[in-house]
């Protein structure tokens, strides 16, 4: 019987148990074994003369009277009944469970857990632990539910799997790093996690769970590198260092270490047989663009074609701009390919790509568009990666010769999260910003001083910068009252009547109508920018010295951040002011976060200590795994332990044909060919 078999072959789980089931992410007995509690009630009998008013405990007694029903209001219950603990009486009150009124009478013992009340000696009970001819348990797991599974259903039904299924539970987690590291087995980790004899049992298995969960993630990662690495036919690219070297050395500026350290690593690989996949991450303003300008230029040395494709059209616009003027004394051939790109340009691109006379394209995801061939693509950019799904990431490595590909992200990931969400591809890091950069002003102000932070954007726009101004919604929200981009464009319009320009931009509008606002703003036309977040990445407009943004509360550090970033980008002083009231402490200290510091690591740590494990992955942008025991943050000591150990095994043997990790291998191999079958 192994552990695939579906839930529905368990006594009493029938059809619409099974599709209940599947909501939560249950559909084999493996899945229902492995689905655990996120936490226990201690039911073990407590004192009542040390308990504390609102605590939750475990109260044993007498019943001394009959147990009394009442209804009150549309499908509501209540059972009450006094109980007598040692020398004293207590009420006790179960809600909508009608039936236990014919589980008590006098004279009967009851153990039953719930919420005490001092000050009314009253105990508004959760669960009845047991009866006299029972056997009180000391813990009882609690699971996350659904409105169709209930807590008795799951349990019993864990209770089945385990009584039929416990000889089919092996360990993926070889046995001399069990031991090494002190892990239960998966066997013995699924009965105390769901039947702990006590808090130090629910505590080992927990401890052995949360290593389980990251070494399965870290294995799989190893895996993808493993398969994307030892192919044989990789791509070598024997590019002149001696022109990459002149070429660096036409600069007008000198590269920091940091972009110096990061151009070596790529290059390596470029120069080595491996396929490349690296991810280059830095702050905004770090100088991503010009090391990937020095590594496309090493591809073209070595007579091959070079892509970038960014993921909207204004910023292939400025990345072509900013490429054609760098590359035209090389005379290296550059073209922009878009969705606005006209037929007969398009046509002519697409002859001089097949045909090798054209060295590097810049465009959108129109350059994985059918019928764009190239004749030796060999290095691909992908500006923005966490903008682009798997399936497009891998249509552009399969053009051309099975490119080299090259990740770029202005999101910093903390040293300590990267191996959990990039931990298939090589990382590097420019953490260095470029001497003489002045770093963005940050003042944080209060609504009612939003006058003075509307008087410096108009300051700043007088002067001949621009300005954006940003808002967490797009219309008026009755059941929020947050100022939003509509209301604020008219208040804008009104301010500068007859002195400068304002446009509205949110994510609503059609692309052709947001992408002829951003060309506007980016020329200087428009000199107040009201906008929601969609300006948060892919904008770049050096004249752009002011950043207003309003109920600033309402963001994550990270995405105030990325905000942020996009000021300052040209030789002029800029200014992020936040307006905001925060209603709490982790909103305080989000805005002392923005004015101490300007780093986006350290701003990128913060905001994880911020939000926390269940905040955080439900912003998907992160590019955070959802782990549903662990926390990368407060266990990294765990996870940098399980990735270290999955390295080791892979190292030893990459294919996992040793006896000791043939349930890993199985493990490994059917996930991966479930997530390539989603693709």
């Amino acid at each position: 019987m192994p552990l695939s078999d579906t839930v529905g072959v368990l006594p009493g789980v029938g059809p619409k148990r099974v599709a209940a089931l599947a909501d939560l992410g249950i559909v084999t007995v493996g899945d229902l074994l492995f689905y655990f509690p996120f936490r226990y009630d201690d039911l073990q009998e407590r004192d009542l003369a040390t308990a504390v008013d609102g605590e939750k405990l475990t109260v044993k007694g007498t019943v001394v009277t009959d147990p009394v029903i009442a209804r009150f209001g549309p499908h509501k219950v209540r059972v009450t009944i006094r109980l007598q603990v040692d020398r004293t009486v207590i009420l006790v009150s179960f809600f909508n469970q009608p039936w236990l009124k014919d589980r008590f009478h006098r004279g009967q013992e009851a153990a039953i857990y719930g919420k005490w009340n001092a000050g009314r000696n009253a105990l508004t009970a959760m669960r009845l632990v047991a009866t006299q001819d029972q056997d009180a348990p000391s813990m009882a797991a609690i699971y996350p539910l659904s409105q169709s599974v209930h807590q008795k259903f799951l349990v019993s039904a864990i209770k089945t799997a385990f009584d039929h299924y416990a000889d089919e539970i092996h360990s993926v987690v070889p046995e001399q790093y069990r031991q090494r590291l002190q892990l239960l087995t998966d066997r013995e980790l699924v009965r105390q996690m769901h039947f702990p004899a006590n808090p130090a049992e629910a505590t080992a298995a927990r401890r052995s769970a949360i290593f389980r969960e990251f070494f399965l993630f870290e294995a799989q990662l190893q895996a993808i590198k493993q398969r994307d690495t030892a192919q044989v036919n990789g791509l070598r690219i024997p590019f002149d260092n001696q022109r990459v070297r002149a070429f660096i050395r036409t600069l007008p500026f000198t590269l920091t270490n940091a972009q110096k350290r990061v151009v070596n690593e790529i290059c390596a690989d470029m120069r080595s047989t491996k396929h490349m996949n690296r991810l280059l991450q830095g702050d905004v303003g770090s100088g991503k663009t010009i090391v990937a300008a020095i590594c496309m230029y090493a591809a073209v040395t070595a007579h091959f074609q070079a892509a970038l494709m960014v993921p909207t059209e204004v910023l292939a616009e400025q990345h072509y701009a900013k490429l054609s003027r760098l590359f035209a004394p090389q005379h290296v051939s550059v073209a922009l390919l878009t969705g606005a790109t006209s037929a007969a340009d398009r046509k002519d691109i697409l002859a001089r790509l097949r045909s090798g006379a054209l060295d590097i394209v810049i465009g959108t995801h129109a350059l994985i568009q059918k019928g764009v061939d190239f004749n030796a693509l060999g290095f691909a950019i992908i500006d923005e990666q966490h903008r682009f799904g798997v399936k497009q990431r891998e249509i552009l490595r399969a053009k051309g010769l099975k490119p080299d590909v090259l990740s770029m992200t202005a999101t910093p990931i903390p040293r300590t999260l990267a191996i959990t969400a990039y931990g298939e591809m090589d990382v590097s890091t420019i953490d260095e910003m470029p001497a003489g950069r002045l770093p963005v002003k940050t003042l944080w102000l209060h609504k009612q001083q939003q006058p003075r932070a509307v008087r410096m954007v108009a300051a700043a726009v007088a002067a001949g910068g621009q300005a954006f101004v940003i808002t967490p919604l797009i219309a008026e929200s009755e059941a929020v009252d947050l100022k939003n981009a509509e209301a604020v464009y008219a208040d804008m319009q009104q301010t500068f009547a007859g002195k400068a320009t304002v446009a509205l931009l949110h994510g609503q509008m059609k692309p052709d109508e947001k992408d002829t606002i951003m060309r506007d703003f980016a020329s200087g036309k428009t000199a107040v920018l009201v906008s929601t977040t969609v300006i948060e990445v892919g904008v770049d407009v050096p004249n752009a010295t002011m950043m207003l943004i309003l109920d600033a509360d309402r963001f994550g550090l990270a995405q105030l951040h990325q905000l942020r970033g996009r000021v300052g980008r040209g030789d002029k002083q800029a200014t992020c002011i936040l307006v905001a009231d925060p209603k709490n402490d982790t909103g305080v200290s989000r805005m002392e976060t923005m004015v101490a510091t300007n780093d986006g690591f350290k701003v990128a740590q913060r905001d994880l200590e911020l939000r926390g494990q269940g905040d955080i992955f439900g912003a998907k942008q992160s590019g955070l795994p959802d782990f549903r025991l662990g926390d990368p943050v407060g266990d990294f000591n765990i996870l940098d332990t399980a990735n270290k150990v999955a390295a080791a095994i892979f190292a030893a043997d990459p294919d996992l044909q040793a006896p000791a990790n043939v349930t890993l291998a199985t493990y490994v191999h059917r996930r991966l060919a479930q997530a390539e079958s989603l693709n």
